[in-house]
Protein backbone atom coordinates (compact mmCIF):
# COMPACT_ATOMS: atom_id res chain seq x y z
CA UNK A 1 0.00 0.00 0.00
CA UNK A 2 2.54 2.40 0.19
CA UNK A 3 2.16 3.49 -3.43
CA UNK A 4 -1.55 4.33 -2.42
CA UNK A 5 -0.34 6.19 0.59
CA UNK A 6 2.21 8.34 -1.55
CA UNK A 7 -0.29 9.21 -4.69
CA UNK A 8 -3.17 9.14 -3.21
CA UNK A 9 -4.88 6.33 -5.37
CA UNK A 10 -3.59 2.65 -6.77
CA UNK A 11 -4.75 0.95 -10.23
CA UNK A 12 -5.29 -2.62 -10.27
CA UNK A 13 -6.03 -4.20 -13.79
CA UNK A 14 -8.70 -6.51 -14.81
CA UNK A 15 -10.01 -7.63 -11.16
CA UNK A 16 -12.75 -8.85 -12.76
CA UNK A 17 -13.63 -11.28 -15.23
CA UNK A 18 -16.05 -10.95 -18.56
CA UNK A 19 -18.33 -13.09 -16.95
CA UNK A 20 -18.73 -10.67 -14.16
CA UNK A 21 -18.82 -8.22 -16.19
CA UNK A 22 -21.51 -9.12 -18.22
CA UNK A 23 -23.65 -9.02 -14.63
CA UNK A 24 -22.74 -5.61 -13.60
CA UNK A 25 -24.06 -4.35 -16.94
CA UNK A 26 -26.75 -5.96 -17.08
CA UNK A 27 -27.38 -5.13 -13.36
CA UNK A 28 -26.12 -1.42 -14.32
CA UNK A 29 -28.95 -1.52 -17.22
CA UNK A 30 -31.94 -2.78 -14.57
CA UNK A 31 -31.35 -0.07 -12.43
CA UNK A 32 -31.58 3.20 -14.85
CA UNK A 33 -35.06 1.27 -16.27
CA UNK A 34 -36.31 0.66 -12.75
CA UNK A 35 -34.83 4.39 -11.42
CA UNK A 36 -36.78 6.26 -14.06
CA UNK A 37 -39.90 4.01 -13.34
CA UNK A 38 -40.28 5.29 -9.62
CA UNK A 39 -39.77 8.48 -10.57
CA UNK A 40 -42.44 8.75 -13.09
CA UNK A 41 -44.73 6.82 -11.20
CA UNK A 42 -43.52 7.17 -7.59
CA UNK A 43 -46.79 7.21 -5.90
CA UNK A 44 -48.31 4.47 -7.57
CA UNK A 45 -45.10 2.60 -5.64
CA UNK A 46 -45.43 3.91 -2.35
CA UNK A 47 -42.38 5.93 -2.71
CA UNK A 48 -41.61 9.30 -2.12
CA UNK A 49 -40.04 11.27 -5.07
CA UNK A 50 -38.47 15.03 -5.03
CA UNK A 51 -37.35 16.28 -7.96
CA UNK A 52 -35.32 19.73 -7.92
CA UNK A 53 -32.63 21.34 -9.72
CA UNK A 54 -29.08 22.50 -8.77
CA UNK A 55 -27.25 24.82 -10.73
CA UNK A 56 -29.56 24.26 -13.77
CA UNK A 57 -29.08 20.31 -13.95
CA UNK A 58 -31.90 17.98 -12.69
CA UNK A 59 -32.06 15.92 -10.12
CA UNK A 60 -34.36 14.05 -8.09
CA UNK A 61 -34.84 12.17 -4.21
CA UNK A 62 -36.47 8.56 -4.08
CA UNK A 63 -36.95 8.25 -0.56
CA UNK A 64 -33.12 8.70 0.58
CA UNK A 65 -31.84 7.72 -3.02
CA UNK A 66 -30.43 10.54 -4.91
CA UNK A 67 -30.53 10.75 -8.90
CA UNK A 68 -28.67 13.12 -11.10
CA UNK A 69 -29.40 13.58 -14.64
CA UNK A 70 -26.97 14.36 -17.33
CA UNK A 71 -26.87 18.02 -17.41
CA UNK A 72 -29.10 19.97 -18.70
CA UNK A 73 -32.59 20.70 -16.70
CA UNK A 74 -34.80 18.78 -19.46
CA UNK A 75 -32.62 15.89 -19.51
CA UNK A 76 -33.89 12.30 -19.24
CA UNK A 77 -30.50 10.30 -19.15
CA UNK A 78 -29.49 9.31 -16.05
CA UNK A 79 -25.91 10.35 -14.91
CA UNK A 80 -25.25 9.15 -11.02
CA UNK A 81 -27.90 6.84 -8.66
CA UNK A 82 -26.35 7.27 -4.79
CA UNK A 83 -26.73 4.61 -2.76
CA UNK A 84 -26.93 1.62 -6.09
CA UNK A 85 -26.99 -0.79 -3.14
CA UNK A 86 -30.46 -0.07 -2.00
CA UNK A 87 -31.79 -1.04 -5.29
CA UNK A 88 -29.73 -4.45 -6.88
CA UNK A 89 -29.12 -7.37 -5.00
CA UNK A 90 -26.09 -7.57 -6.95
CA UNK A 91 -24.34 -4.41 -6.25
CA UNK A 92 -25.12 -4.99 -2.48
CA UNK A 93 -23.67 -8.21 -2.81
CA UNK A 94 -20.48 -6.69 -4.21
CA UNK A 95 -19.85 -4.99 -1.54
CA UNK A 96 -18.62 -7.76 0.39
CA UNK A 97 -16.28 -8.65 -2.67
CA UNK A 98 -13.11 -9.70 -1.10
CA UNK A 99 -11.20 -8.40 -4.08
CA UNK A 100 -12.23 -5.14 -2.79
CA UNK A 101 -12.57 -5.42 0.79
CA UNK A 102 -9.12 -7.41 1.19
CA UNK A 103 -7.05 -3.86 0.23
CA UNK A 104 -9.93 -1.65 1.86
CA UNK A 105 -8.72 -3.62 5.67
CA UNK A 106 -5.40 -2.43 4.83
CA UNK A 107 -6.36 1.12 3.63
CA UNK A 108 -8.42 1.71 6.51
CA UNK A 109 -6.01 0.32 8.81
CA UNK A 110 -8.92 -2.10 10.31
CA UNK A 111 -10.65 -5.26 9.88
CA UNK A 112 -14.10 -4.61 10.71
CA UNK A 113 -15.35 -2.36 8.06
CA UNK A 114 -19.18 -0.95 6.88
CA UNK A 115 -20.29 1.03 4.14
CA UNK A 116 -20.42 4.05 4.04
CA UNK A 117 -22.19 4.77 0.28
CA UNK A 118 -21.92 3.56 -3.17
CA UNK A 119 -22.21 5.19 -6.35
CA UNK A 120 -23.19 4.12 -9.95
CA UNK A 121 -21.70 6.29 -12.19
CA UNK A 122 -23.33 5.89 -16.52
CA UNK A 123 -21.92 8.44 -18.56
CA UNK A 124 -23.96 8.00 -21.34
CA UNK A 125 -22.10 7.14 -24.98
CA UNK A 126 -21.57 10.86 -26.80
CA UNK A 127 -23.88 12.95 -23.69
CA UNK A 128 -22.28 11.74 -20.81
CA UNK A 129 -21.29 14.67 -19.15
CA UNK A 130 -18.12 15.48 -16.81
CA UNK A 131 -16.85 16.02 -13.67
CA UNK A 132 -15.32 19.19 -12.23
CA UNK A 133 -12.64 18.81 -10.20
CA UNK A 134 -13.36 18.31 -6.33
CA UNK A 135 -12.46 16.22 -3.30
CA UNK A 136 -14.94 14.01 -1.83
CA UNK A 137 -14.01 15.26 1.85
CA UNK A 138 -16.26 18.40 1.55
CA UNK A 139 -19.17 16.62 0.59
CA UNK A 140 -19.18 14.64 3.87
CA UNK A 141 -17.41 16.34 6.64
CA UNK A 142 -20.32 17.63 7.66
CA UNK A 143 -22.07 13.93 8.37
CA UNK A 144 -19.05 12.35 10.08
CA UNK A 145 -16.04 12.74 12.36
CA UNK A 146 -14.13 10.23 10.49
CA UNK A 147 -13.73 11.76 6.75
CA UNK A 148 -10.03 10.92 6.74
CA UNK A 149 -11.28 7.11 7.04
CA UNK A 150 -13.38 6.87 3.78
CA UNK A 151 -11.20 5.73 1.15
CA UNK A 152 -13.40 5.09 -2.43
CA UNK A 153 -12.47 2.25 -4.94
CA UNK A 154 -14.19 2.16 -8.69
CA UNK A 155 -15.28 -0.68 -10.36
CA UNK A 156 -14.65 -0.16 -14.32
CA UNK A 157 -17.63 -2.27 -15.70
CA UNK A 158 -16.63 -0.77 -19.50
CA UNK A 159 -12.80 0.22 -21.15
CA UNK A 160 -11.93 4.01 -19.37
CA UNK A 161 -9.96 6.05 -22.04
CA UNK A 162 -9.64 9.84 -22.63
CA UNK A 163 -11.85 9.52 -25.44
CA UNK A 164 -14.59 8.04 -22.64
CA UNK A 165 -14.35 10.73 -20.02
CA UNK A 166 -12.12 8.53 -17.39
CA UNK A 167 -11.60 9.39 -14.26
CA UNK A 168 -8.54 11.40 -13.61
CA UNK A 169 -6.75 11.86 -10.36
CA UNK A 170 -4.56 14.79 -9.13
CA UNK A 171 -1.51 12.86 -7.92
CA UNK A 172 -0.63 13.78 -3.79
CA UNK A 173 -3.20 16.11 -4.03
CA UNK A 174 -4.53 14.56 -0.87
CA UNK A 175 -1.83 15.06 1.00
CA UNK A 176 -2.77 19.03 1.50
CA UNK A 177 -5.76 17.34 3.09
CA UNK A 178 -9.22 19.36 1.92
CA UNK A 179 -8.79 22.27 0.01
CA UNK A 180 -10.58 25.51 -0.34
CA UNK A 181 -13.94 25.75 -2.52
CA UNK A 182 -14.58 27.33 -6.06
CA UNK A 183 -15.96 31.12 -5.51
CA UNK A 184 -18.05 31.63 -8.75
CA UNK A 185 -21.29 31.85 -7.35
CA UNK A 186 -22.75 28.44 -8.31
CA UNK A 187 -25.11 26.67 -5.86
CA UNK A 188 -22.28 23.76 -5.39
CA UNK A 189 -19.47 26.29 -5.65
CA UNK A 190 -18.28 24.96 -2.41
CA UNK A 191 -17.93 21.40 -3.25
CA UNK A 192 -15.72 21.72 -6.36
CA UNK A 193 -12.17 22.39 -5.25
CA UNK A 194 -10.08 26.16 -6.41
CA UNK A 195 -8.21 25.83 -9.38
CA UNK A 196 -5.54 27.69 -7.43
CA UNK A 197 -5.46 24.57 -4.47
CA UNK A 198 -3.77 22.66 -7.12
CA UNK A 199 -1.69 21.88 -10.66
CA UNK A 200 -3.52 19.75 -13.62
CA UNK A 201 -0.04 18.98 -14.61
CA UNK A 202 0.03 16.70 -11.98
CA UNK A 203 -2.79 14.92 -13.38
CA UNK A 204 -2.97 11.22 -14.01
CA UNK A 205 -5.35 9.47 -16.08
CA UNK A 206 -6.84 5.71 -14.76
CA UNK A 207 -6.73 4.45 -18.43
CA UNK A 208 -7.47 0.83 -17.94
CA UNK A 209 -9.20 -1.87 -19.14
CA UNK A 210 -12.95 -3.22 -18.09
CA UNK A 211 -12.60 -5.03 -14.81
CA UNK A 212 -10.08 -2.67 -13.61
CA UNK A 213 -10.27 -1.36 -9.89
CA UNK A 214 -9.06 1.98 -8.64
CA UNK A 215 -8.63 2.67 -5.21
CA UNK A 216 -8.35 6.32 -4.02
CA UNK A 217 -8.02 8.49 -1.26
CA UNK A 218 -11.15 10.72 -0.22
CA UNK A 219 -8.57 13.93 -0.12
CA UNK A 220 -7.84 13.45 -3.41
CA UNK A 221 -8.57 16.02 -5.84
CA UNK A 222 -10.11 14.21 -8.76
CA UNK A 223 -12.49 14.51 -12.00
CA UNK A 224 -13.60 13.76 -15.77
CA UNK A 225 -13.98 14.96 -19.13
CA UNK A 226 -16.97 14.23 -20.97
CA UNK A 227 -17.84 11.12 -22.83
CA UNK A 228 -17.93 12.13 -26.61
CA UNK A 229 -17.18 8.38 -27.64
CA UNK A 230 -19.96 6.15 -28.92
CA UNK A 231 -19.72 3.81 -25.94
CA UNK A 232 -20.94 4.51 -22.38
CA UNK A 233 -17.71 4.18 -19.66
CA UNK A 234 -20.47 2.61 -16.80
CA UNK A 235 -18.50 2.44 -12.95
CA UNK A 236 -19.54 1.85 -9.50
CA UNK A 237 -17.63 3.39 -6.55
CA UNK A 238 -17.77 1.84 -2.82
CA UNK A 239 -16.59 3.48 -0.25
CA UNK A 240 -15.79 1.98 3.01
CA UNK A 241 -15.38 3.35 6.52
CA UNK A 242 -14.89 1.44 9.88
CA UNK A 243 -16.90 -0.24 11.14
CA UNK A 244 -19.97 0.24 13.69
CA UNK A 245 -20.46 3.56 11.65
CA UNK A 246 -24.17 4.28 9.54
CA UNK A 247 -24.49 4.82 5.83
CA UNK A 248 -23.89 8.45 4.83
CA UNK A 249 -27.68 8.52 3.25
CA UNK A 250 -29.66 5.52 4.85
CA UNK A 251 -28.32 6.07 8.11
CA UNK A 252 -28.61 1.85 8.97
CA UNK A 253 -25.26 0.56 9.66
CA UNK A 254 -24.06 -1.88 6.84
CA UNK A 255 -21.49 -4.55 8.11
CA UNK A 256 -19.26 -5.79 6.10
CA UNK A 257 -18.51 -9.26 5.63
CA UNK A 258 -15.26 -9.82 7.05
CA UNK A 259 -12.27 -10.65 4.78
CA UNK A 260 -9.21 -12.46 5.81
CA UNK A 261 -5.93 -12.80 3.87
CA UNK A 262 -5.11 -16.08 2.86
Amino acid sequence: MSDYRSSGFLLKESVFSDLELAGFRSAAEQVERETLELINEGAEHARKVQPYTLDGNRFADIDFITVQFEHGVNNQSVRVIEPVNELSERFNALIDEPRLTQPMQQIVGADDLALWTTKLNLKSAKEGSGFRWHQDSPYWIHDCNHVDQLPNVMVLFDDADESNGCLRVIQSSHKKGRLPGCEDGSQLQGFFTHPNAFSEQDQVLMEAPAGSVVFFDPHIVHGSQPNHSDSPRRAIIITYQPAGYPALKSRVVRPILKSFNP
